[in-house]
């Protein structure tokens, strides 16, 4: 009786991955990884985004043996932008975390957080006036693993917050 119920679970969790579209592994080739030889915190002008048209895009979904969460904080009312490591049950299997800032000027901050719980890093984004809300930068979040794989698990706008 077991074996049939697990069965039944299983089947249907199947057909829920493959309705949603998550049957494949992606690595995100489109975007390259911020750690591809751009130096952490580094500022160069992003020539693939027309200035002020920041979108996202779909994040990876990585098998629950590599999955960890990484908040990405609201943006303060100076612009500065906080991403914290929250581990995971794969936490172990993390072998580094790399972000991506891509401010609305269309200058690219990167920077690598460390892969213990509560690890974090502040990123500087830009700022609206007094209170009036600025425009959204964006944040992406790859993962690396032990066995080389990587996985974008986030990508966010952030917007700046007003004081009122």
């Amino acid at each position: 009786m077991q074996f049939r119920i697990m069965f039944i679970m299983i089947v249907l969790l199947c057909s829920a991955i493959a309705m949603a579209g998550c049957t494949g592994i992606q690595t995100s080739p489109a975007a390259p990884a911020p750690a591809s030889g751009t130096p952490a915190g580094s500022m160069t002008p992003d020539s693939g985004s027309p200035m002020g048209t920041l979108t996202t895009e779909p994040t990876d979904v990585p098998p629950s043996y590599n999955m960890v969460q990484v908040d990405v904080l609201e943006k303060d009312y100076l612009g500065v932008i906080t991403v914290i490591f929250q581990g995971g049950m794969g936490m172990n299997s993390i072998k580094k975390v790399d972000i991506k800032l891509t401010r609305v000027d269309g200058t690219i901050q990167t920077a690598t957080v460390g892969t213990k719980k509560g690890d974090e890093v502040e990123l500087q984004g830009t700022r609206g006036t007094g209170s009036e809300r600025g425009q959204a930068d964006r944040v992406e979040v790859w993962v690396t693993t032990n066995e080389v794989q990587t996985y974008k698990i986030v990508d966010v706008l952030r917007e700046y917050r007003s004081r009122g």
